[in-house]
């Protein structure tokens, strides 16, 4: 592994040196953790990739091949475009601990991690997430109402028991709540309207873990409910939908300070103005993206357009008080997207060599072998795995197998030592 990273050493500076895009090529999935921790080990890399499985995948590998690195996740909304429905919890936590992250300032190596539909999406500009965290810290004078009040109109859920990201719970003196950006949830102890304590504690029993000094409290909503955000809404909605717009639920329910399912879709009329993920990055920053990234955005934006022409028609015929904003409020168009992609530039990884030629890098990282033609001829792909292994053996080469669990490496190597492969550790 360290042979492979040293052979990508002089890979970021030739990218950062070119004027236009490059193309990666030769570069299988399954290299993709370790090319992006070879590029990161000198700044920030972002990797665009196709959807969301697909980022999860590459951070859970990444924390295992670079865990030095620090890798951050932008996922998309999880909900369709103009739903009904907002995104979950857990989502928009994530969302707003990365935006968090990447409008302070970056400390050593990182890896930020999104897809697609989120690139495509206008997110919170960043000075405004850098004024909505609110630090607390024990030994601060914090009345609890005031506490609750943050945590309802910035997305937090009211339970009985605190148990996933966005949940808070108030009882007697303690208030619990789970954090975006944190692993665990936090109680604080008040004596008064003095924090005593702050201590993180395991949802699963409730008991204390450890103790915190500070707590920096982002919302877990990016529909921000506060004063200036309820004025602004109220004006543009009424200029744009008229006078039958103030009888929508949407607008009685912002206008009254409640949170409704699905408000996030009407986002850019809270804000003063959009940004887009692209505002949060440095001119050092190196951005990549899958090839099939571009199909993919062709295709949501197929589906936002479906979406939005079925809303505004129901409008129009007065068969329903949702009025949907215009996909260019939400959305990146697909020619802001091109100017992105050219003036960066946002480079593209390929799984396939391509001829070489001064905006393709080959890379020639040869694909893990595929047992995929002994299945067909149903042979026993055992037998072929265990020649396969010896060959490289034979060849110098040092083989790591992954397996699923701790079961499947045990058939594993059951299977393997039948077939004469003893050299197992």
């Amino acid at each position: 592994m360290s042979e492979f990273l040293s052979s990508l050493d002089h890979l970021r500076g030739q990218m950062a040196d070119t004027h236009g895009p490059l193309t990666l090529a030769g570069a299988p999935l399954g290299c993709r953790p370790l090319l992006l921790a070879a590029l990161a080990g000198q700044g920030r890399t972002v990797y665009i990739a196709t959807d969301d499985a697909a980022m999860t995948a590459l951070a859970d590998a990444l924390h295992w091949f670079a865990p030095e690195i620090s890798v951050l996740c932008f996922p998309a909304w999880d909900c369709l475009p103009y739903d009904r429905a907002s995104p979950s919890l857990h989502v928009l936590s994530e969302r707003l601990s990365t935006l968090s992250s990447l409008a302070s300032v970056t400390k050593g190596p990182e890896i930020v991690l999104t897809t697609a539909n989120a690139v495509i999406q206008r997110v919170l500009l960043p000075e405004r997430v850098r004024d909505i965290a609110l630090h607390i810290a024990a030994g601060d004078t914090f009345p609890p109402e005031r506490l609750i009040a943050f945590l309802q109109a910035n997305g937090y859920v009211r339970v009985d028991t605190v148990a996933d990201r966005g949940e808070f719970a108030a009882r007697g003196s303690l208030i619990d709540l789970f954090p975006a950006g944190m692993d665990a949830p936090v109680r604080l102890d008040f004596f008064g309207d003095d924090i005593e304590t702050l201590r993180s504690f395991d949802p699963a029993n409730q008991r204390s873990t450890g103790t915190i000094e500070t707590l920096d409290l982002l919302p877990v909503s990016e529909m921000l409910l506060d004063a200036d955000s309820i004025s602004r809404f109220r004006g543009r909605y009424r200029e744009q939908f008229g006078a039958k717009g103030t009888s929508d639920p949407i607008y009685q329910a912002i206008s009254e300070g409640r949170r409704l399912a699905g408000m996030e879709h009407w986002l850019p009329m809270a804000e003063t103005a959009m940004a887009t993920l692209f505002d949060y990055f440095a001119a050092s920053d190196l951005i990549l993206r899958d090839t099939a990234v571009d199909e993919a955005m062709r295709s949501q934006r197929d589906l936002i357009d479906d979406y939005f022409a079925n809303r505004q028609r129901a409008d129009e015929d007065n068969k329903s008080n949702y009025r949907p904003l215009d996909p260019v409020a939400l959305y990146l168009s697909q020619q802001e997207w091109q100017d992105r992609a050219e003036r960066w530039p946002i480079h593209a990884v390929s799984e396939f060599d391509q001829p070489e030629s001064s905006s393709v890098i080959p890379l020639e990282i040869q694909s893990a072998r595929d047992f995929a033609p002994e299945r067909g001829r149903n042979e026993n792909v055992y037998a072929a795995l265990a020649q396969h292994l010896k060959n490289l053996a034979a060849q110098g080469h040092q083989v790591l197998l992954a397996s699923y669990s701790a079961g499947t490496q045990s058939r594993l190597a059951e299977q393997l030592r039948n077939h004469d492969v003893s050299n197992l550790h």
